[in-house]
């Protein structure tokens, strides 16, 4: 591959930078913690546990984004 072939990270859409891209997954891992500890609906809680992995798996993966 060349160096022409590849776009400079300032060029990409902003949601593939890895900066946005964090911060959405930390918020989502955040909400499932807040979920997880309130006591008025158990079905905040039953998706408290699927909104933390989601999250952390979506920090996984754009953790290998550009910055």
């Amino acid at each position: 591959m060349t160096d022409g072939a590849r776009q400079h990270p300032s060029r990409w859409p902003l949601w593939l930078r890895r900066g946005p891209s964090e911060m959405a997954a930390m918020t989502l891992i955040g909400l499932g913690v807040v979920m997880l500890m309130q006591p008025l609906s158990l079905d905040l809680f039953s998706y408290s546990f699927v909104t933390i992995l989601a999250g952390t798996l979506g920090f996984v993966l754009v953790s290998h984004f550009p910055e």
